[in-house]
């Protein structure tokens, strides 16, 4: 090798050394990403829960007699009155039983009547007329016992409701107790519907007062009972099984569009007064716990775990890990590392909170 070539590939090794050192020394610019603060503010949220609609009566109407269903004054689905007559079964025994129940009676009348005369002549003793006035009275007990009967074969209405299916015929030959129809009292209507248990403990511990809280009803085909209800029973015991515990909300129903058997959801209205929101969008997850990504004032971020109390339409409300003055990252979460350092574009919080309602349109 000659010494233009030596001298040659020396000029190409200072070149190539010069141009890694600026390689070396060269910085990558930081990245422009939104943030914004969080807000604190009062905030509601619905819970929803599936429910029972149940009437605040509902009864089956039995047979109190055997006997042969004589007649049936009403028909299926029908509104009755209280004291409505709704069937009669055959009365002639019954009947016939009061008859020889009263001319018992009177024959022991009789015989009172006549030992009382006897007693006031000292003709019989008073220990006489008292075994006489026993049998009276028990021969008037005989009268009201058949009478009873008797009145057991006219079925009336204990109270005002619609009826549901006729179970027999008028013709029927009926054992006692056997069912003829159900009554149910729609005037108002009970919903039971099953609270988790961690959910009964925060209303419990932030001192809620669970009985007469005004709670809504979703209908099957998503509409809103126009009726506002109120919850007035919490059970003793919870469900070892769900977990859960079973609440009764009253409603109105003035209209008659519950019924008996109906299912809905209980929509729960939740207060959260002074609480920290958050878009979601600010948050990741590892291992099912939410963190952020909030800025320090060198513009470098740190991820930091939250504890998420609920959830609105895009947003979540904050019980602990930010405050209103913490700056988090909003945008390109996924571009960044624990520990780098951006170039934050500040979104005033009312815009960015804003924005994701445009978002979801």
């Amino acid at each position: 090798m000659n010494k233009k070539t030596i001298v040659a590939l020396s000029i190409v090794s200072i070149l190539l050394s010069g141009c890694g050192q600026e390689e070396e020394t060269f910085h990558e610019p930081s990245l422009a990403l939104a943030v914004t603060h969080p807000i604190k503010q009062d905030n509601t949220i619905v819970k929803e829960y599936v429910s029972q609609i149940r009437a605040i009566q509902h009864i089956e109407v039995r047979a109190m007699e055997k006997g042969y269903l004589q007649q049936t004054f009403v028909d299926e689905g029908q509104t009755v009155e209280q004291g409505q007559p709704m069937f009669k079964i055959t009365p002639t025994i019954y009947e016939a039983e009061l008859h020889k129940a009263q001319a018992e009676a009177n024959a022991a009348r009789v015989e009172w009547e006549n030992t009382q005369s006897l007693e006031s002549q000292d003709i019989v003793s008073s220990t006489e007329l008292a075994v006489e006035k026993a049998k009276y009275d028990k021969a008037l007990a005989e009268v009201e016992l058949a009478q009873t009967h008797l009145d057991f074969t006219d079925i009336r209405a204990p109270f005002t409701g619609k009826m549901d299916h006729l179970e027999a015929r008028t013709g029927s030959l009926l054992d006692e107790g056997e069912l003829l129809t159900t009554l149910s009292d729609l005037s108002e209507m009970w919903v039971y519907f099953n609270v988790p248990e961690s959910q009964y403990l925060d209303y419990v511990q932030h001192g809620r007062d669970i009985t007469e809280t005004p709670v809504h009803l979703k209908l099957a085909n998503g509409s809103v009972y126009s009726q506002t209800g109120h919850i007035d029973t919490v059970e003793a015991d919870f469900d070892n099984h769900t977990g859960t515990i079973e609440m009764r909300a009253s409603f109105a129903n003035p209209n008659s569009l519950l019924r008996h058997g109906q299912t809905g959801n209980i929509l729960m209205d939740v207060a959260y007064p002074d609480s920290i929101i958050i878009p979601q969008k600010a948050t990741f997850e590892i291992l099912d716990q939410t963190y952020v990504y909030v800025v320090d004032k060198d513009d470098v971020i740190h991820s930091r775990h939250i504890q998420v109390a609920a959830e609105l339409p895009n947003i979540f409300i904050v019980s602990s890990g930010l405050d209103e003055n913490d700056t988090v990252l909003i945008d390109g979460l996924r571009r960044v590392a624990n520990g780098d350092h951006i170039n934050p574009d500040p979104v005033p919080a009312a815009q960015a909170f804003a924005e994701l309602h445009l978002d979801a349109e």
